[in-house]
């Protein structure tokens, strides 16, 4: 049996979990529980689009609800704090 996820002659759909956090999801394939259909069922590649477009950050939603990304404002270490030298 082939992998239903790579048959690209099939619908697809993509799911959200409450974390926000997507996956793609074959159309004739129960959606697991936590999940829920946002798009589809249409073909894998405007599935994947959708999905593209819709997650753009891969944190879930608990932990960017917590802060800042990282490397964004007010993260990191202060450099002008630093005392080491660098190579």
């Amino acid at each position: 049996m082939s992998n239903p996820f790579d048959d690209d002659s099939q619908e697809f759909l993509a799911l959200r979990n409450d974390e926000e956090q997507y996956s793609l999801w074959p159309a004739g394939i129960t959606v697991p529980d936590g999940w829920r259909v946002v798009h589809g069922p249409a073909p894998r590649r405007e599935v994947v689009d959708h999905i593209d477009r819709s997650w753009t950050d891969m944190r879930p939603k608990s932990l960017r609800d917590a802060g800042p990304a990282p490397g964004g404002a007010g993260t990191g270490p202060d450099p002008a704090r630093s005392t080491g030298s660098r190579a």
